[in-house]
């Protein structure tokens, strides 16, 4: 299967982040992949970078959806596009799969928010695995997938070959230009994506917006921890990736003995 990592740069508002979506979705599909993923809130943008509330209105974020729905139908493409929602008034914080044929197959909710995150959103409370194509894959959210790998065991448990991390790390106004993926002086990001792929044997696609200081790069990497790509620091665009899931056997997450810990 070949997938698509998307790193976009920060929305300047609900319709800004369409356009660019929608960009990306369609070189997607003409480079064949068959699922698309884009980073954490891409709509209508995380907290603070300056869209407007009316974006963040249940309308305007369902007609949004909609919108999603018909681009991924008439590009006969899978799109995983993380949103803020409602759910009993409550603004959540989630991703929303939907279908080649432009069918809601579901949502993923941040379960695991953090601490900084506590007065933006409310968290979930059910994780699920999607398909598409006979690939079982499931979704972590951001923080809960760097510092809680039972988030991503749990998926590779229940059959996933691949969970997909839609994330926000970096700045556009300050910290430190990243030169080499990994380095051992680079934030930890990276390399919890290689320990959430290792410990799982699973392939492990985390997403990342494109800015100006990125504290971690899109990525696969697969489930013997080897980083199969990366997008460059800073730059704005897609990675194309194939996976093979024959490779990703679940063995070291299906050998964890749940009872000793529950």
């Amino acid at each position: 299967m070949k997938i698509a990592l998307a790193s976009p740069p920060f929305p300047e508002n609900i319709n800004d982040g369409l356009q660019t979506l929608e960009k990306m979705v369609i070189e997607a599909a003409d480079l064949k992949a068959e699922i698309i993923c884009f980073p954490e809130s891409y709509l209508p943008g995380y907290p603070g970078m300056g869209y407007s509330k009316a974006d963040q209105t249940s309308e305007n974020l369902e007609t949004a959806l909609n919108e999603v729905c018909r681009i991924a139908a008439e590009n006969s493409i899978a799109i995983i596009v993380p949103m803020d929602w409602y759910i009993d008034k409550q603004l959540v914080n989630l991703a929303y799969v939907v279908s080649e044929k432009g069918e809601i197959l579901g949502y993923q909710t941040k379960n695991q928010l953090d601490p900084s995150e506590d007065t933006i959103w409310v968290p979930g409370t059910e994780r699920s695995i999607f398909e598409i194509k006979d690939v079982k894959f499931g979704i972590t959210i951001c923080h809960e997938g760097f510092r809680y790998p039972e988030s991503v065991r749990w998926a590779a448990q229940n059959g996933a070959r691949i969970v997909f991390h839609p994330h926000f790390s970096g700045s556009n106004t300050n910290g430190v230009k990243l030169t080499e993926w990994g380095n051992k002086s680079n934030p930890y990001y990276e390399k919890a994506m290689v320990m959430r792929a290792l410990e799982n044997t699973i392939y492990f696609a985390s997403v990342n917006y494109s800015s100006l200081y990125p504290e971690s790069a899109s990525s696969l990497i697969d489930p013997a921890g080897n980083c199969v790509l990366h997008e460059v620091y800073e730059r704005s665009g897609i990675i194309i990736g194939e996976i093979d899931p024959d490779q990703a056997t679940g063995l070291l997450a299906k050998r964890f003995k749940n009872s000793l810990y529950s």
